[in-house]
């Protein structure tokens, strides 16, 4: 899935629009000051945006093309803002004709302060991925904070214009936005839509663990290929794909590898008499029901969205070809269900490429195997990111447009790539010769 216009085209806009008044305001000829003063608008109108990508409101994926894109801009939103900060606090943004400041007006100065190097501190460990899943959770719940702290330096400071006019009220309400979208994220589970749900079997499967779940009550719909977030026990919800198809009673599975710290601990704790709670169904990964071939690839624990799709196939659809990459057989979770799969339908053909015996899977490698042309192909990927994009190059270079690769983003924390500029920077030093042959390297 690709993020749409539309989501792009809205944010844009939402933080564009207070240019609209600028021009018209008393800014006593310091043109610096009031392009300092807009930059401080744009972080906290950027701000509110993410916000509110992280309430999960059925309107994200809406705007955005699905939930995991979602969070890509609300990544990208964060390190906007602290963009605009930074510029803000750079650039001047006192204008000497508004007179001096009260003592709200200094305590509004303070709080901006302290919004600036708490969102920075924050913005970091954001990006800088290998910082653990829990502690990063724990240390995001303080980004509203700080953000509620931006708001009220905005609402108090000295500025060209009263929080009456036009561009004060849109600013206002931006950042009222944004400060009910953070209030939502801090109510307890039981006050957001979630379902309880109770283990009825856990089930070793390669090198994952397949939990099987029953509603108290009603069951949570979903479409094959959705995730959904799990809370064990009041704990941070993560999210998980559903590896199996929707059923009348509302049962559903999750199958789970050891990628984490939360996910390790589920390897290891007893489940059976957890409390579990269930929020979504998210993602736009669905499989497009149609007659023209598809081949589907998944590597590891991708194979879940396939697991659904695989179940809901009908005998009326095209030729599904699925290759399952894994490193060796005794790796791959429900690989003896997808044999039985296979074998009850015709139009499932099941490739396992283990990579403890055979080269690395490639695009040629993949349509020599299966003997596909990209003509009327679709092609259907779940897994690491590196494969993703060295697949979808291969695919390209052999015809297949890029519209016709279709893939969900594997992670929704993604960090910009620090470990590899650290490494280019690194490569690109030129020490002095007498640190080379001292050994300090």
């Amino acid at each position: 899935m690709r993020l749409k216009p539309l989501g792009l085209i809205v944010t844009a806009a939402a933080i564009l629009t207070p240019i609209i008044w600028l021009p018209a305001l008393d800014h006593g000829k310091d043109t610096l000051a009031l392009v300092s003063q807009y930059m401080g608008m744009a972080a906290l109108i950027a701000m509110a945006i993410s916000q509110l990508i992280a309430t999960r409101f059925k309107i994200v994926e809406m705007l955005f093309g699905g939930l995991d894109q979602g969070y890509v801009l609300h990544k990208w939103l964060g390190i906007m803002a602290m963009v605009f900060i930074l510029l803000h606090d750079t650039i001047d943004a006192d204008m000497r004709h508004l007179g001096g400041q009260n003592w709200l007006e200094e305590l509004a100065e303070t709080l901006g302060e302290l919004s600036l190097y708490g969102l920075l501190i924050l913005v970091m460990i954001t990006i800088t991925t290998f910082i653990p899943y829990h502690l990063w959770r724990w240390t995001h719940r303080f980004m509203g904070m700080f953000f509620v702290a931006g708001a009220a330096h905005y609402l108090f400071i000295l500025k060209p214009f009263k929080n009456a006019d036009p561009i004060g009220l849109y600013v206002s309400a931006m950042c009222l936005l944004g400060i009910l979208a953070f209030s939502y994220r801090l109510l307890p589970a039981a006050l957001r839509p979630s379902r309880r749900y109770k283990i009825s079997q856990i089930e070793k499967t390669g090198g994952a663990l397949a939990l099987s779940m029953t509603p108290h009550n009603g069951g949570l719909k979903y479409r094959p290929g959705q995730f959904a977030f799990l809370s064990i026990d009041g704990s941070e919800p993560h999210p998980f794909t559903i590896s199996k198809a929707p059923s009348a009673d509302g049962t559903l599975r999750m199958t789970v590898a050891k990628l984490g710290d939360f996910t390790a601990r589920m390897h290891q704790q007893t489940l059976n008499q957890a409390e579990l709670r269930i929020e979504g169904a998210y993602g736009r990964f669905e499989r497009k029901t149609r007659s023209a071939p598809e081949l589907w690839i998944a590597a590891g624990i991708g194979i879940t969205p396939f697991m659904a799709w695989a179940q809901s196939l009908s005998a009326d659809n095209g030729p599904v070809h699925l290759l399952y990459c894994v490193k060796s057989e005794l790796h791959a979770a429900h690989l003896s269900e997808l044999q039985l799969l296979a074998a009850e339908k015709d139009n499932l053909n099941l490739y396992l490429h283990s990579s403890a015996s055979q080269t690395r899977a490639t695009a040629e490698s993949i349509l020599q195997v299966t003997g596909l042309q990209t003509r009327d192909l679709t092609v259907a990927f779940c897994g690491p990111k590196p494969m993703r994009k060295s697949l979808c190059e291969g695919f390209r270079r052999n015809g297949l447009p890029q519209r016709r690769f279709r893939y969900e983003e594997f992670e929704i924390r993604t960090g910009i790539g620090l470990k590899t500029l650290a490494r280019l920077l690194f490569d690109r030093v030129k020490l002095p010769n007498q640190f080379k042959s001292r050994g300090d390297l």
